[in-house]
């Protein structure tokens, strides 16, 4: 059985834990590696080699850094497809979906490599007499990111390129369900001339994310998966005096106008819906149809669910793949029948699919589910799967006020010809994402991602701006060079500028 390893101090280390987790080929049904779960000791080796290789890559210039992060970009560029594939035999989604992954996350790396613009300080001269302010801002030490198995390449690099590129050295704790895509993440750092310890990658459950937490020498944790985790994970980190960004998980929902092209509205929802097999923080999983569009939305999107090719991620013609485990599978199940047991509609049921030849993979066809209301399972539960629920609303007004009753934050849109009523949703909804006539409004790189509410512990978004400031602490320098020959003023009096 092939064993998937560390990466500590610039090369592959297998640690010292005798416990270890299977690694399944979500498609078949088969695993096909093991990884070991890292102890205290391999943590702590971990955080070791980063804090010593903080001491010279936090002095290093601007220019050395961009050169290491362009030089990582044209590697991971040239690779997508390598992490395409790696991506899609231990998670499940299609090829394509999983090179759009790789694609988004260099975005990331490439916003990075402004570093030397986006560190710039500010200076005013002469704010009293003979002193001068100014302000810049500098690296924390020892950065931790835990991050969740529906994007094990891209998730990551929303937080490591930024925080190396201001000068930290990192650990990142991938999820151990698909860990492949780090490892390659950590080899090709090396093969682009970052030095070793600046990133390192240890696998593992909680005892690796405890770990981290309580470790003295980890200055800041980034965060994302479910709600209940953020929050033990903000709660902890902040206990032990850690900078915390923890984005929790989501219910998103998506309006539909009576205005709305049917068609267009109906296609983006589907893709919304279902894409990676609904494993997506960001998924529609809540349609709430206005009046007369409910039927119409329901409608077309069950014949396009229907018509949706199921199949192994490798396969060129399917459009979606497995969920990424058995138990996933199981618990999806179960809320279906939920749904349909506490007065739902299925408008279209995806249990019991198998695909031909892959009759062991973890499958769950798309389902619809009609006239589900806000009490029930299945809309207040994070289902992350490929299940769109319906919920129907008599006017605007009452479909925002649903979003808005709903305990998460994170993404929501509308589809609508009323620029009146796109706005009206803009500025009433309580969400940090929003999306006209875009399903996934997840922003670009340049912009910070993250949710309101539930969805976000912390007060900082991630990547973008805000990633910068996360990364960073800023320090104020007041400077004066008196003359020699002058005399003192010095006073006992509070400092005022004259």
């Amino acid at each position: 059985m092939r064993t998937i390893t560390h990466w500590i101090g610039g090369k592959p280390v297998t640690g010292d834990s005798t416990r270890t987790s299977p690694v399944w080929n979500p498609a078949t049904g088969a695993q096909q590696a093991e990884v070991p779960l890292a102890s205290v000791a391999d943590v702590d080796a971990a955080v070791s080699a980063a804090s010593a290789a903080f001491e010279t890559w936090s002095q290093s210039s601007l220019s050395q850094r961009v050169k290491v992060l362009f030089a990582f970009r044209e590697l991971v560029n040239a690779r997508i497809g390598d992490f395409a594939e790696i991506i899609s035999d231990e998670h499940g989604k299609v090829l394509s979906d999983a090179r759009g992954e790789v694609q988004r996350g260099l975005e990331v790396v490439e916003f990075a490599c402004g570093i030397p613009s986006l560190l710039k300080g500010e200076y005013s001269d002469q704010v009293s007499g003979g002193v001068d302010l100014f302000s810049f801002r500098q690296p924390l030490g020892v950065c931790a990111g835990i991050t969740p198995f529906n994007f094990p390449a891209m998730v990551p690099m929303w937080m490591y390129p930024v925080a190396i590129a201001c000068g930290n050295t990192f650990v990142l704790k991938p999820s151990e369900r698909d860990p492949s895509a780090s490892v390659l993440a950590a080899e090709l750092w090396a093969e682009a001339g970052l030095p070793d310890g600046v990133f390192n990658v240890v696998h593992g459950d909680k005892t690796a994310v405890d770990a981290l937490l309580d470790h003295p020498d980890v200055a800041a944790v980034s965060f994302v998966g479910s709600t209940p985790i953020a929050k033990y994970i903000h709660e902890r980190g902040t206990a032990n005096g850690k900078r915390v960004q923890a984005l929790g998980g989501a219910k998103n929902h998506a309006i539909v106008m009576p205005d709305a092209p049917i068609d267009y509205a109906s296609d983006h929802l589907v893709a919304a819906a279902f894409g990676s097999a609904g494993e997506r923080c960001m998924a529609i999983s809540a349609a709430v149809a206005v009046g007369s569009a409910a039927d119409a939305i329901v409608e077309a999107v069950s014949a396009k669910a229907l018509a949706t090719k199921v199949g192994p991620g490798r396969d060129a013609d399917s459009e979606m793949g497995p969920v990424i485990t058995a138990a996933a599978r199981d618990r999806i199940v179960g809320l279906i029948g939920t749904g349909e047991a506490q007065g739902a509609r299925l408008a279209v049921d995806g249990r019991g699919l198998t695909v031909p030849g892959h009759e062991d993979g973890f499958f769950v066809g798309p389902t619809v589910i009609d006239d589900v209301t806000t009490s029930m399972d299945v809309y207040t539960e994070e289902i992350f799967g490929p299940v769109l629920s319906v919920v129907r609303a008599d006017s605007v007004d009452e479909a925002i006020a649903i979003i808005n009753a709903n305990p998460y934050g994170n993404g929501t849109a509308i589809f609508t010809s009323s620029g009146e009523a796109a706005r009206r949703f803009q500025r009433g909804v309580n969400v940090g994402m929003i999306g006209i006539n875009v399903p996934i409004p997840v922003p670009m790189a340049y912009y910070s991602f993250g949710g309101w509410k539930d969805s976000l512990f912390g007060d900082k978004h991630i990547h973008g701006p805000e990633g910068v400031s996360f990364y960073t602490r800023a320090k104020v320098v007041t400077s004066r060079w008196p003359r020699v020959e002058a005399a003192s003023d010095s006073s006992f009096h509070f400092p005022t500028a004259n």
